[in-house]
């Protein structure tokens, strides 16, 4: 664990940076280093290659013959709670960075994202099998909660200090199985900072020989859930119609067209596994750059979106009487700002302190924002010009990279294929062949 006064202390005081995507790499880091108390080793770590020696990745997991590089960049204008975030964000997909920060820069003019989170619980499952009499056991498990949960804390004597530790036990039972009847203890533990997997799974084997002793039963699996239903965080948005409009659609067309939208994924898996792939593209893309576990989170947020028995949207949008959309996001969101890679990667190191929250509670908040925004600049697109003409121009400097392009052929290139509303590899090949791209 970490003294926790020592996170927080390098965000920046204002998000706002004008004109930020026409700066070369090197003018942006020179700009950041300016407008936060990022150290000039952690600014080298977000824009030097190279900065995860090959030694310490070979420790990070098994069987390593290199490492892999993708885009960093940075989400300006995040305004949640009244504090301002840069928000790194680590993907190769374009459109992305560039959609959370139009978002937010109008969501900031409306007053910013209002966010608030769960404690820290995460739940470590016991399954019991071959228990002779089930509701006795489960009795006896609620009788015994005490005991179970002092052998739990007994391993994490720092944690309990933090405040942090098992705090309750759920007894749940399944009848019907292909391996008979059985009961799955919970442990409910408040993991404080971390992410919790470590925790849990270490209080869940050491309690296990207790548990069978108990129930007279046998324990087979002792591992975390990645459901974290205990640990949700949530945003939301209040955006007048006069913050809204856009290209020659009016503020309330696009508010109306954005409830219809979202209303499709409310009731049709079909779309509303694209409309939550979208939110998890920024959601993800943070979670990646801190290190964090992006399958966990992923695996969190779509068992919620499942929860009723319908995989269904993680975000709603309506309009209220006051010619206002209102937008909202609830799901699981077990990141930390311990352990794992968020302590061995440099990069990630300097990511979160870039980011500067100073709680997993508070990250999760800035997450929930980063994913109502990608969701609504998502929503905003496909309701108005449709989602091809700006994820395609964004992408036409790939195309022309992809077709040969170099030096000053790619801006050439891509602006005259932006033009040519002609975004292709064929088109990009073409104009490199017949140098007609002036």
């Amino acid at each position: 664990m970490f003294n926790t006064k020592e996170i927080g202390l390098k965000g920046p005081a204002n998000s706002v940076i004008e004109n930020f995507r026409k700066l070369s790499p090197s003018e942006r880091i020179h700009l950041i280093s300016k407008i936060t108390h990022l150290s000039n080793d952690e600014l080298s770590n977000l824009s030097e290659p190279n900065r995860l020696p090959l030694n310490a990745a070979n420790v990070m997991i098994e069987n390593v013959i290199g490492k892999i590089e993708i885009p960093l960049g940075i989400a300006t204008n995040f305004k949640v709670n009244l504090k301002d975030y840069l928000i790194p964000m680590a993907i190769e997909e374009p459109s992305v960075v560039a959609a959370a920060s139009n978002m937010a820069k109008v969501i900031r003019s409306s007053g910013g994202f209002t966010a608030s989170s769960d404690e820290p619980i995460m739940r470590a499952q016991i399954q019991i099998l071959d228990v002779a009499e089930g509701e006795k056991a489960k009795l006896s498990l609620k009788r015994f909660e005490a005991q179970i949960i002092k052998l739990a804390n007994s391993k994490d004597k720092t944690l309990i200090k933090l405040g942090g530790g098992c705090k309750a036990v759920e007894v749940h039972s399944f009848s019907d199985t292909k391996v008979g009847p059985m009961i799955v203890l919970h442990l409910l533990v408040d993991v404080r900072d971390a992410m919790g997997a470590n925790t849990v799974n270490t209080m869940a084997e050491t309690v296990s020989p207790l548990i069978e002793k108990i129930t007279g039963g046998r324990v087979r699996l002792r591992i975390l859930s990645n459901l974290a239903d205990k640990r949700l965080a949530k945003a939301s948005v209040k955006i007048p119609f006069s913050k809204l409009g856009y290209s020659h659609f009016s503020g309330e067309e696009v508010a109306n067209g954005i409830v219809e939208a979202c209303a499709l994924a409310e009731v049709d898996p079909y779309r509303a596994a694209t409309h939550n792939k979208g939110i998890m593209n920024g959601i993800d893309s943070v979670i990646l750059a801190t290190g964090n576990d992006w399958r966990a989170i992923e695996a969190g947020a779509h068992a919620w979106a499942a929860r009723d028995g319908r995989y269904s949207s993680l975000t709603n949008w309506e309009i209220d009487d006051f010619g206002c959309l209102l937008g909202s996001i609830e799901m699981p969101m077990a990141v930390g700002l311990v352990g794992g890679a968020t302590a061995t990667h440099p990069t990630s190191k300097s990511c979160i302190n870039l980011l500067g929250v100073r709680s997993s509670n508070e990250f999760g908040q800035v997450l929930a924002a980063v994913g109502l925004a990608q969701n609504l600049g998502a929503l905003r697109a496909l309701a108005t010009e449709g989602i091809q003409r700006g994820h395609m121009t964004l992408h036409a400097k790939n195309i022309a990279i992809a077709a040969g392009a170099v030096g000053l052929e790619v801006d050439s290139v891509s602006k005259r294929m932006i033009y040519e509303k002609d975004i292709s590899l064929d088109r990009a090949a073409s104009l490199l062949v017949k140098k007609t791209i002036y």
